[in-house]
């Protein structure tokens, strides 16, 4: 999404229509006994002219389900598989969420709203189709600071409580209940394209391909319609791994009905910024092998690209061009890595060997240090360290002098915005994430999250070179 909102008028779309019934089901959202408004994303709503709604409108429509007029007249579960960890599971689908609308945005882009919690739909298998309240507040956190950091992500559009208490396993509870709303550029999954190569079905394989390509990449369809989608997701799918790596995130579910074919991230569960570069970093608790893990990451996408691949199996004879394009994801993740880092850094590229040449020492001085991901990147800004700051110690150690050595070429202006002369960079550890939801479970204090999301959008600005 543009790193830029700018105002809208509400232009409402119904192209998932254009698809049919085969790909996706019509519910209904739950009946819930409360509606408490808890956040609404005006930023991204005046995008898609949703701004102006009052708080009563907004809940009517983003708590109670009402149609936004033109758009669809029914809410939609789509119907997809995907590999779970590896393991192929058929039996999945839009089990807690649907497709509730679709409009254009400020740059006439086709954009979806879809939910999470808003109740059971045929695809449920065993679950409640609700949403915790605590998993709600974690989504608008890894929403709001990965766009911040510069990750094409969802947006965490709505968040609803309902009123029930929910029985979990893995919390305490009971536990508050929410419904969320999350805006995004589209919500097929590469798990769309399994669900057709596995039922044999390659009339709506073309027609998914037709779609995927005509409203998020603005071609029109041909007979290398599937090369040429293939090549937008590994081009996309590699800078979305690059990103990740450059936030410190880690995503924790990198399964393929996780990995939307337009590669903008989304579906955040057992998410965690690492605190320090650790590769073998897991987010999930159930991620046992480490197959996740933050230096994994990129390898999990290109695994899942590699499935999309498969499925387009169904209507390409030749693998070899496929094949080729699948081969293509190293390079490119080089490429859009090294682009990441230095975007990070705030300096400007000066050749390939010397952007790698720093990223090399940059990285060795990461992982065998203590030192805070989001402190390096805070500190070094604009190529140069800055002022006294409580990692100096570190920095003095002879791990960082390769790197000083290195960055002197690099440094450039300073930065400009009051955030970089802060006392400590904005972070998202799990203990802060934790801290925030402390205060709504046991006081309903919600001020400490609204100014940690104000905190979050003000970095946000500062690494875009806006100022105050």
């Amino acid at each position: 999404m543009s790193i830029f909102p700018q105002a809208s008028t509400f232009r409402p779309e119904t192209a998932i229509h254009e698809l049919g019934p085969e790909f996706y089901d019509p519910v209904s959202a739950a009946d819930f006994p409360k509606h408490i408004l808890r956040f609404r994303n005006d930023r991204w709503a005046e995008t898609v002219g949703l701004a102006e709604l009052n708080d009563d409108q907004w809940i009517a429509h983003f708590g109670r389900f009402e149609p936004l007029e033109g758009s669809l007249p029914s809410p939609l579960a789509l119907r997809y598989h995907g590999h779970q960890f590896r393991s192929y599971n058929p039996d999945i689908g839009d089990g807690r969420g649907f497709l509730f609308a679709q409009m254009r945005d400020h740059e006439n882009r086709l954009m979806d709203l879809g939910t999470k919690g808003s109740g059971q739909t045929p695809y449920s298998r065993f679950g409640d189709g609700r949403l915790t309240l605590k998993g709600g507040v974690r989504e608008i956190l890894a929403t709001e600071m990965l766009e911040a950091l510069g990750v094409e992500t969802s947006k965490t559009f709505s968040i609803v409580e309902t009123g029930e208490p929910l029985e979990r396993n893995d919390e305490p509870s009971p536990t508050r209940s929410a419904v969320m709303v999350r805006l995004s550029h589209g919500h097929i999954r590469i798990g769309s394209f399994q669900r057709l190569a596995t039922l044999r079905q390659p009339e709506n394989m073309q027609k998914l391909i037709a779609y995927c390509l005509k409203h998020y990449f603005g071609e029109e369809a041909s007979e290398d319609g599937a090369e040429r989608l293939l090549s937008h997701v590994v081009a996309g799918g590699a800078r979305l791994a690059a990103s990740y790596m450059t936030a410190g995130f880690v995503h924790g579910v990198l399964n393929s009905d996780n990995i939307a074919i337009t590669t903008e991230s989304f579906d955040y569960g057992p998410w965690r910024f690492t605190p320090k570069w650790e590769p073998g970093f897991t987010a999930a608790y159930f991620d046992e092998t480490g197959l996740y893990a933050f230096a994994r990451q990129a390898e999990a996408i290109h695994w899942d690209i590699a499935q999309l691949a498969v499925s387009l199996r169904l209507i390409e004879e030749d693998a070899d061009p496929l094949i080729k394009i699948i081969e293509s994801f190293g390079s490119l993740y080089q490429q859009a890595y090294i682009g990441e880092m230095l975007n990070r850094l705030g300096v400007q590229s000066r050749s390939r060997d010397d952007d790698i040449a720093l990223l090399t020492v940059v990285e060795k001085a990461l992982r065998e240090s203590d030192i805070s991901i989001d402190r390096f990147f805070f500190d070094w800004r604009g190529g140069q360290r800055r002022g006294s700051s409580s990692a100096d110690a570190v920095y003095e150690q002879d791990i960082f002098t390769p790197v000083a050595d290195a960055m002197a070429a690099y440094a450039g202006k300073p930065p400009q915005h009051a955030y970089w002369t802060d006392p400590e960079p904005c972070s998202m550890h799990i203990e802060e994430v934790e801290a925030l939801w402390s205060h709504i479970d046991q006081r309903d204090d919600w001020d400490p999250l609204y100014q940690k999301v104000d905190a979050i959008r003000r970095m946000g600005k500062a690494h875009r070179g806006i100022t105050d």
